[in-house]
């Protein structure tokens, strides 16, 4: 895509940046979305990555958005092995397969691995992250809270045989968790009113 600028996200961004996220999101897993007041309560959580919060921006406007944050894997021993996780992944609807979502995976990744993280997993859509060379979860041992591995759930070493005897649960970050519906719809009343719609793709 021309003209791409990607750069870290300032507090000047915080608003558009999550405007960008509502478009991105909205209706797609649920009629109406909370990824934006995620994006909004992470940045004050201790395991947000503000290193990693990182915009696309074009003609002075921004398209994309990623967000890192620490994450776990949970060994049967009870010990918990650290990597990474990413989300949401936003870009504006209007500059979806563009390449703007590739470029912030391609930018984003070696700086992650820079920054001495061995890993990195997700939930993710499974047609898309293999392109980054995420690989199912379930292959390198690792399930969901339930103890399976569905497509979705991915992995992908950042050094190699990161993750050799490496198994167990991947536990991304509470703040995932703390979406209070309620407060989910005090936080979307100050964007401009949006009709909410029930899809048959979505998961929810």
């Amino acid at each position: 895509m021309n003209n791409l600028i990607l750069r870290p996200e300032t507090p000047s961004d915080y608003r558009a940046v999550e405007q960008l996220t509502r478009e991105a999101f909205w209706d797609v897993f649920k009629p109406g979305c909370d990824e934006h007041y995620l994006i909004h309560i992470f940045r004050s959580h201790p395991d947000f990555i503000p290193e990693l919060s990182i915009v696309a921006e074009q003609d002075g406007a921004i398209v994309g958005h990623i967000a890192y944050s620490h994450a776990a894997i949970v060994q049967p021993n009870g010990d918990r092995w650290p990597m990474l996780t990413f989300g949401p992944l936003s870009v504006r609807p209007d500059c979806q397969r563009t390449g703007v979502g590739s470029a912030l995976m391609h930018f984003t990744l070696p700086k992650a691995k820079e920054m001495g993280a061995s890993a990195v997993a997700l939930c993710g859509r499974p047609e898309y992250y293999p392109r980054f060379g995420f690989r199912p979860a379930g292959s390198y041992g690792i399930t969901d809270a339930d103890g399976q591995s569905p497509d979705y759930l991915m992995a992908l070493e950042l050094h190699e045989d990161a993750l050799a005897g490496i198994s167990g649960v991947f536990c991304e970050s509470e703040a995932f968790f703390s979406l209070p519906p309620d407060e989910v719809a005090r936080f979307d009343a100050t964007f401009p009113p949006r009709e909410k719609h029930v899809l048959p793709t979505q998961i929810f």
